[in-house]
């Protein structure tokens, strides 16, 4: 499994692990969050805008998330980017 997966919201939620579901807030901060789609159109994820420096990526609401594109291949988790920004 070699290709991001993605995480349709369900109810607020992503499936983040196979045994864990979470709020798609928590993907803003999350290393493995790689693109959100929003009205199908796929934009850099609020965390990796943030780790690019991108000033000119837009403000997304994270309600309106209807699935994330997710990096992690090896089933982490959640992995913030207060870790790699600090």
């Amino acid at each position: 499994m070699n290709e991001p997966r993605r995480l349709p919201v369900v109810r607020g939620r992503v499936q983040c692990t196979v045994k864990e579901t979470v709020p798609v807030d928590r993907c803003r901060l999350c290393v493995h969050s790689a693109l959100v789609v929003v009205k199908g159109r796929e934009l850099p994820s609020p965390a990796r805008a943030y780790c690019s420096r991108c000033r000119d990526a837009p403000d997304i609401d994270m309600a309106k998330v209807e699935a994330v594109v997710c990096d992690d291949l090896s089933g982490e988790g959640f992995r913030s980017i207060a870790n790699i920004i600090s």
